[in-house]
């Protein structure tokens, strides 16, 4: 599909306070959500969870979050190209980065997500319907990578995995066969033809089969890295490997949204302690702790300043007219 340049600023209507009000809403709550997980972190367990970790592993968790998040940014340009609208890499960066940084925290990333990415690209022309599409493809990668890690690793792990979760690893295989038909027959559905949901008049063109299978590929990748930002902080020596301990994760993570607690909070935590119950128990707690932190916390920080500095440089900018 070929791509659109950028559009000009339109005249401003009768509704356009809404959109930065909604962001100066989601900045302040953002804020008080910070405030609220600072304070109930006793400082204490928190610095031996972070003396118990070696600078080794410490330096690898901030490397694959830092892959986590770069990953991340593809899933906004896919969901651009697929729309056709022609945006700089800086502005989708910044846009993807602090948007999946703040739902993340907040939760309800069809609101909060879907705003801040609204905030970030109506200036560049991106009307508020196709911000809305975009969130939604997005979320779509995700949901395809997760479903091709979870399928691939119940196969490839299957007894391990079955020792895990305490069943058997027919049980085991029949999910990940069940799983693999459902992707299978999406990937099938989407390679007929062009694919449009239609959601009380509003379209949303669907990717095709191509654009599908890079999505799998590039959310396979970033669920793997954001897992293996919690998998090097684990106690070692306790032989479990990454296939299984990654299929436990990604059963978190589902746990954790379907909880619909902001970035899963505590029900994540619960289902890993359970899943990895034969590892040290404070340890494990140690690095859950410490993944919060570096996965979400920080991200989360930069991500407040970063959309801080961005609205000075506009406003500056607007001035200077």
């Amino acid at each position: 599909m070929p791509t659109r340049p950028a559009m000009p600023l339109r005249k401003r209507g009768r509704w356009w306070w809404l959109g930065p009000l909604a962001s100066v809403v989601i900045f302040c709550a953002s804020l008080a959500v910070l405030w609220i997980i600072i304070s109930e972190m006793e400082p204490g367990q928190l610095a031996g969870a972070f003396n118990d970790a070696s600078l080794r592993q410490l330096g690898l968790a901030l490397g694959f979050t830092a892959l986590s998040y770069l990953l991340l940014t593809g899933y906004d340009a896919l969901a651009l190209k697929r729309l056709g609208l022609s945006i700089p890499y800086r502005t989708t960066a910044l846009a993807s980065f602090t948007s999946y940084s703040v739902s993340f925290t907040l939760g309800f990333p069809i609101v909060t997500g879907g705003t801040v990415r609204y905030w970030i690209y109506s200036p560049k022309g991106v009307r508020a319907s196709e911000v809305a599409s975009l969130t939604v493809i997005a979320g779509l990668t995700f949901w395809l990578g997760l479903g091709a890690i979870l399928c691939a690793c119940l196969f490839y792990a299957s007894d391990s995995v079955a020792t895990l979760a305490r069943t058997s690893p027919l049980v085991v295989q029949a999910v990940g066969a069940a799983v693999a038909a459902g992707t299978i027959g999406y990937l099938a559905w989407v390679a007929t033809g062009e694919r449009t949901i239609r959601v009380r008049g509003w379209n949303l063109p669907l990717p095709g089969l191509g654009t599908t299978l890079g999505q799998m590929l590039l959310g396979a990748c970033e669920v793997c890295a954001a897992a293996a930002v919690l998998f090097v902080l684990l106690p070692g020596g306790h032989n479990i490997d990454y296939p299984t301990f990654l299929a436990a994760y990604v059963f978190a993570c589902l746990i954790g949204i379907a909880s619909h607690a902001p970035g899963g909070l505590g029900v994540f935590e619960a289902t890993m302690l359970v899943a990895l119950n034969r590892l040290p128990y404070e340890q494990v707690l140690g690095a859950l702790l410490i993944f919060r932190v570096v996965y979400y916390l920080l991200p989360f920080i930069l991500a407040l300043v970063l959309l801080a500095l961005n609205e000075m440089v506009r406003r500056i900018k607007r001035h200077d007219l």
